[in-house]
């Protein structure tokens, strides 16, 4: 179902664009721009038979869609560009969309690009800037996209200890709770969604002794705080916090020597460590419940951005959007985190580390949107991260 849907995406990429073209040559009343219109639209409706609206979100270069980049082709880098001159990074389509929509979206993408212009969402088709920008004028944009980060303060140590049942259940060579660990995650984006105080969303990170099980926790709020920072809701969003609570769970099959080790680890004990991603994988893909996304974050949370981590993959290989999302929240806990072998660092030095990082481990544009966040709850002295315990 999700293939028919991607060629039925990319089918009405292609009308649009010709449309566009058309647009441009005549006038978007020309009877062709009409005829392309029906048939985009009639693409756009076996889409929405399998879920009542759909989201392009534009990352980096990437047109996203069903949690994974469509295949980059000449109509969609068509679209990308568009998009991109026009800063719009999020474009949300409703089943009841119209011709007439689908018209003044056309005239919207090839008008001539003005200054200060605003760009209107209509009933059915919606417009977001969901890009990261580093220029100072757009502090105030970010600023708007920090109010949707609510409290997390209330959920209860109920839910840690869950957790950690499941995971030791999970060493004890039984079954994972597959509908206890969506009851945790739900509980997590339910309070991202009914809460409203800015910028809390990072404040209650959690630091207990249990790494292992407070770690992954963290990194699904985080994870969960990125989402949203996209425009990510629904089942996606709910799916990226089971990734990343699952992401790390290939290390139930690596030696307690290993994991607790004070010291460096010599090079046998790092073969067995970097096994871990796809232990983890081999593990879920077997998991009857778990989704496909946490399989592959499990994978490729270590592979790093310009792929040079681990484990080997084919050039050419795309890291999903999620792994990439896991890989900084997993990065920048592990840093704020005491550990046998290290305190845990402040802001300012994990931010200069992440930035060093942007680029070649790190995907740039997401690591700076997180450590906006981050930055802000700093200077507004709720996330104080030189503050850890022994």
């Amino acid at each position: 179902m999700k293939e028919n849907s991607n060629q039925d995406m990319l089918a009405f990429i292609r009308r649009l664009t010709t449309a566009m073209a058309t647009a441009r040559l005549y006038d978007v009343q020309h009877p062709q721009v009409s005829f392309l219109c029906q048939q985009a639209l009639d693409h756009l409706q076996q889409v929405f038979l399998e879920q009542p609206s759909l989201s392009l979100l534009l990352v980096d270069d990437q047109l996203v869609f069903t949690n994974a980049p469509l295949e980059n082709d000449l109509m969609v880098s068509k679209l990308i560009r568009a998009l991109k001159q026009r800063g719009i990074g999020h474009l949300k389509l409703r089943a009841g969309v119209s011709i007439e929509e689908l018209r003044q979206l056309i005239s919207t993408l090839t008008a001539p690009e003005k200054p200060g212009q605003e760009i209107n969402s209509s009933e059915n088709i919606r417009f977001g800037r969901v890009e990261v920008h580093s220029r100072q004028e757009q502090d105030e944009n970010t600023r708007e996209l920090f109010q949707q980060f609510p409290e997390l303060a209330q959920i209860e140590a109920e839910e840690l200890d869950r957790f950690m049942d499941l995971y030791q259940s999970v060493r004890a060579g039984k079954q994972l709770n597959v509908r206890g660990l969506s009851e945790i995650v739900g509980s997590f984006v339910n309070a991202f969604s009914e809460q409203s105080n800015p910028l809390m969303a990072l404040a209650p990170l959690r630091n207990l002794d249990e790494y292992t099980y407070t770690h992954s926790t963290n990194v699904c709020i985080l994870n969960i705080a990125q989402a949203r920072m996209l425009g990510i809701e629904g089942q996606l969003l709910h799916d990226i916090g089971i990734a990343a609570m699952l992401h790390d769970i290939g290390k139930l099959f690596v030696s307690q020597e290993i994991l607790q080790k004070p010291g460096q680890l010599e090079e046998r004990e790092w073969q067995e460590m970097r096994k871990h991603p796809q232990l983890g994988a081999e593990y879920l893909v077997n998991t009857p419940g778990i989704p496909r996304l946490a399989v592959i974050t499990a994978y490729e949370h270590h592979l790093r951005y310009n792929q040079s981590g681990y484990p080997q993959v084919p050039k050419g290989w795309k890291q999903h959007l999620c792994s990439q999302m896991t890989t900084i929240s997993d990065f920048f806990d592990a840093l704020r985190t005491n550990r046998a072998y290290r305190i845990g660092m402040d802001l300012n030095k994990i931010a200069a580390i992440m930035l060093e990082e942007a680029g070649t481990a790190l995907h740039p544009l997401l690591t700076r949107n997180l450590l906006k966040a981050v930055q802000q709850l700093d200077q507004q002295g709720q996330f104080d991260l030189a503050d850890q315990p022994n």
